[in-house]
């Protein structure tokens, strides 16, 4: 201590300055060592190799003639253990560089946002990265947000919505979990709630030590399928969110892609964006049967032909097309800002070849297809008949895609088309030109994908 009071702080600063670079420059000659154990290890490989070649080859290459080698050749033994003890020795200062640089991970973290709009087939694709073990996915957060957001005194317009959707999913892809304690209703008291919405439907928020305890007399609305849990404890479903190495989301309420370059930006996010697209007549068709009495109107009038169609909802349908067209055509531009960062995906593809689809997403994303994912796909991609339920994410897929064709009345699979032909256009859907080709089996509906949509 007396020492320390009798140097001048000059000498102290000067000590701690050199501290800071010896840590640097220990880290500097790990990276150097590196560099030059692999320079060895190319050489030792090289003339391992030569000594791995056949006698004869040797003998043409020198003009010379030799015996042939011993079972056992001691050299090339020697220089073969040599070869894998640098290989080991470079291993381990790999590890011990990336340990003093303070990342011990494999790869960058990443951050996946699945675009869609109801009755998509975005719970089934969603699951291709809810199913990866270090992907924390969350499963329409964005859904609490809605309910709170139209039901303020007046509502809210379409673009201050979005602002809303977006600031929020920004919170969510940073794991600030504690951002949708303010759209949970009831309230969440001492950060632990049983209400949010389709828990069950992210593995993430299923296992330990996620999961804790159930508890007696306690209500939960929304839980897990597999095994009995307590309340949703926020605080740990945060710090799990931190320990996973990426991050996922799914929502069918963002559907504006221009108002989320803040977050392709933002310097914490390295954000990847896919928009999944359906044949809008098959979203019809789908959301008919789901939301049963939202669409009696379309109902009856397909039907019975009795009730017109009300004008605003042919522009509700003309207007969902249209937003989701403009999207994908930003998209498709490849402005600077999302360059590298979209990709738009038909679920129809997706159904057809499923494992072909799930490693061109996951390599769009920069992340490894794991063995885990591919068996789901494989189980879950050829069900029963009996498993194809309206909101199962267990289907025949090849089978199940353009069922609508055959029970779709033809006039109103026109309306969709008249209403939403740009976008099917741009997407590939054919049209219709009568009730025979929209039923036969033989006429696709649809055109190849664009090698374009896949980057």
């Amino acid at each position: 201590m007396e020492i320390r009071r009798a140097l001048p702080q000059d000498i102290w600063e000067l000590l701690h300055c050199l501290k800071m670079r010896s840590k640097y420059a220990v880290l500097l000659v790990f990276i150097i060592s590196l560099v030059i154990i692999e320079k060895e290890n190319n050489f030792i490989s090289r003339v391992s190799d030569k000594l791995k070649q056949s006698p004869q080859a040797l003998a043409e290459a020198n003009s010379t003639e030799i015996s042939p080698a011993p079972a056992e050749n001691g050299s090339l033994a020697s220089l073969q253990e040599l070869d894998a003890a640098f290989s080991q020795l470079r291993s381990h200062l790999y590890n011990i560089t990336l340990q003093l640089a303070g990342d011990g991970d494999p790869g960058p973290r990443r951050h996946i946002l699945l675009m869609a709009t109801t009755r998509t087939g975005s719970s089934f694709v969603g699951e291709f990265f809810n199913q990866q073990g270090s992907i924390f996915y969350l499963f329409e957060p964005l859904w609490h947000v809605e309910k709170t957001v139209t039901f303020l005194p007046g509502g809210a317009s379409a673009v201050g919505s979005a602002l809303v959707y977006r600031d929020v999913l920004k919170q969510l892809l940073l794991c600030d979990l504690y951002i949708l304690e303010n759209f949970i209703s009831p309230a969440p008291e001492g950060h632990l709630t049983p209400f949010l919405f389709r828990r069950g439907s992210s593995h993430s928020l299923c296992e330990e030590p996620v999961c804790t305890p159930s508890t007696k007399k306690v209500f939960e609305k929304y839980y897990c399928k597999n095994r009995r849990c307590g309340p949703l404890n926020i605080t740990l479903a945060a710090e799990a969110c931190q320990r996973k190495q990426h991050v996922a989301l799914k929502t069918v309420r963002i559907r504006q892609l221009e108002f989320l370059q803040p977050l392709v930006e933002d310097p914490r996010l390295d954000l990847r964006i896919i928009q999944l697209v359906r044949d809008p007549r098959a979203v019809l068709a789908s959301r008919m049967v789901a939301f049963s009495g939202k669409y009696e109107t379309w109902k009856k009038w397909a039907s019975e032909g009795e009730a017109p169609l009300r004008e605003e909802e042919v522009q509700r349908l003309r207007g969902n097309c249209e937003s989701i067209r403009v999207s994908a055509e930003l998209g498709l531009r490849r402005p600077g800002w999302l360059r590298g960062r979209y990709m738009l995906v038909r679920y129809e593809d997706v159904a057809r070849a499923p494992l072909q689809k799930a490693r061109e997403m996951y390599r769009f994303a920069g992340l490894p297809l794991t063995a885990q994912v591919e068996e789901w796909i494989s189980k879950n991609t050829q069900a029963p008949h009996d498993g194809n339920g309206v909101y199962s994410t267990c289907k025949n897929s090849s089978e199940q895609f353009d069922k609508w064709r055959f029970s779709m009345p033809f006039k109103l699979a026109q309306v969709v088309q008249d209403a939403c032909a740009p976008a099917m256009q741009l997407f590939g859907y054919k049209l219709a030109s009568s009730p025979a080709a929209l039923a036969n089996r033989s006429f696709s509906l649809l055109e190849e994908a664009q090698p374009a949509w896949v980057t």
